[in-house]
């Protein structure tokens, strides 16, 4: 049976540890209100930049000069996958969640005969996978989501690292795997194919930021009724590449805010349990400790008994 001393040892520690995670509460609550405005942000313009380049690419006619970026290589045996999550922890399963849906992804994959590379924004997930897909691993960029602001310009070197290895031939369709943030309480994991352009996926229904559901594009509308100068062909080879900076910074985005909402949420149910734990420890201390007393007194009175 444990001793007083225990009891209160332990007691402390665990008040300590309340304190902890009741600041972490209240930092990851401050860091999201900022996190979940930038991700707002920029939700309705990567959207309408997908729904622009299909209603342009419905009037260009595909033929061998037009760009990789919309017609792809010709093949779908590589593919790239990248990776966007947390550098920190302590965010319940927020990065658990996604790397399980990038594992299931990999395997199916796989199961097809294609082969898998990895290129991780943010650490966490990186190191969830890298015990059983370490050797599938490209690169990893490190320390763009956790900032106090989310900058484009490292949305721009993951793009530009992307885009040469795409140029290179290195791979043939690109993945992009991140939490989409769609309440306090959900952060739901998604892939998006972003090489070649989707442009079946283009008018599919999406949920902004706030989880409201947003209407359905139809196929009809995305045919522009507009003659565009210059040409199509060049209006996309301008927005293609641009289009992809701006679906990896909207990701980068929708993981930050998505991050602290997880934390905020998982130091709340770790500041509760440990209140409860509190409970118990002060329980078990006045039991052991009014058995002590008690015990104490039948020794005295035996002892004057016996006297």
């Amino acid at each position: 049976m444990p001793s007083l001393r225990d009891y209160r040892d332990r007691i402390k520690s665990v008040k300590s540890t309340k304190k902890i995670t009741s600041a972490m509460k209240m930092v990851a609550a401050s860091k999201l209100r900022r996190a979940q405005e930038h991700a707002e942000a920029a939700q309705p313009y990567a959207q309408a930049m997908s729904d622009m380049l299909a209603r342009v690419a419905k009037n260009v006619v595909i033929n061998a000069s037009s760009s990789r970026l919309l017609v792809g290589t010709g093949s779908d045996k590589k593919h790239l996958i990248v990776v966007v999550s947390a550098d920190r922890g302590l965010c319940g399963g927020f990065n658990s969640n996604l790397a399980r849906a990038v594992s299931q992804k990999i395997h199916v994959l796989e199961s097809e005969g294609k082969s898998v590379g990895l290129v991780f924004v943010g650490r966490k997930a990186r190191d969830v996978l890298k015990g059983f897909h370490g050797s599938k691993i490209w690169d990893s960029f490190f320390g763009m989501t956790g900032k106090n602001k989310v900058e484009f310009v490292d949305a721009n070197e993951v793009t530009g690292y992307i885009l040469d290895k795409f140029e290179a031939g290195e791979y043939d369709i690109c993945h992009l795997a991140y939490n989409h943030f769609v309440s306090v309480l959900t952060q739901k994991p998604v892939m998006d194919q972003i090489i070649p352009f989707n442009l079946d996926a283009a008018g599919d229904d999406k949920k902004d930021v706030s989880g409201k559901q947003a209407e359905k594009a139809e196929t009809s509308t995305l045919v522009s009724p507009y003659a565009f100068e210059p040409e199509e062909e060049k209006i996309l080879s301008a927005l293609l590449p641009r289009n992809i900076g701006v679906q990896i910074y909207r990701a980068m985005l929708d993981s930050a805010a998505g991050e602290q909402a997880a934390r905020m949420t998982a130091m709340d149910n770790a500041t509760r349990n440990a209140g409860e734990m509190i409970n118990d420890l002060t329980l078990q201390y006045n039991r052991a400790r009014q058995a002590y007393i008690t015990k104490e007194l039948i020794e005295i009175i035996s002892g004057a008994e016996a006297l």
